[in-house]
């Protein structure tokens, strides 16, 4: 995993390691903001994730690149797995030991929905966090793995859009919190 924050003053990384990806497919192309004009450009040197050859990562998904703005304007830079198909959003992150260098996973609705999310076969723990359409925070709360049948369900908050799941306990590290703002950027992450 990567998080890279970037405040006007300096810049943080937010945790991890950096992300590795092999992916050459082009993502479908979603805009949900326009960048700011203040971004500022930063040159990273990432190192390769070493991924543990039994460890189980998402297929059949598309990294992308993601902005998370932070209440105090930190800026950090993330690369999800994208969930936007019915049945990529069913399957998720289920049998999945390790994100593969990725930060989490971005789960798309076409609009606003609610409904709520299940750890079926998802054998790691996760936190998960919602936004509306305009990418603004609206909740979030940790999930326990469940491999039982059947799996409590966790409601989510009303109208949301946009779904992040990571590791549990990382979305404040990612600034995905309390009035933060969520991107995506419509590109794959950045090489390594």
């Amino acid at each position: 995993m990567r998080w890279l924050c970037v405040s006007l003053l300096m810049v943080t990384a937010c945790a991890g390691s950096p992300a590795t990806s092999t992916t050459t497919t082009t993502p479908t192309a979603i805009t949900t903001a326009t960048p700011s004009a203040t971004t500022i450009p930063t040159t990273i040197a990432v190192a390769a994730t070493t991924i543990d050859p039994s460890a189980v990562v998402p297929e059949g998904f598309e990294l992308i690149a993601a902005r998370a703005t932070k209440a105090d304007g930190t800026i950090c830079e993330l690369c999800m797995w994208l969930a936007e198909t019915e049945d990529q959003r069913g399957r998720g992150l289920m049998f999945v030991t390790d994100l593969g260098g990725a930060d989490g996973m971005v789960f798309v609705y076409p609009e606003p929905h609610s409904g709520s999310f299940w750890m079926k076969n998802t054998v790691t723990p996760l936190s998960i966090a919602f936004f509306d359409a305009a990418g603004t925070f609206l909740d979030a709360f940790d999930m326990e793995p469940c491999t039982a049948d059947p799996c409590p369900l966790y409601p989510t908050p009303s109208d949301f859009t946009f779904a992040v799941e990571i590791s549990q306990g990382g979305l404040t590290e990612a600034g995905l919190g309390a009035g933060s703002v969520l991107e995506l950027l419509g590109m794959p992450c950045p090489p390594t």
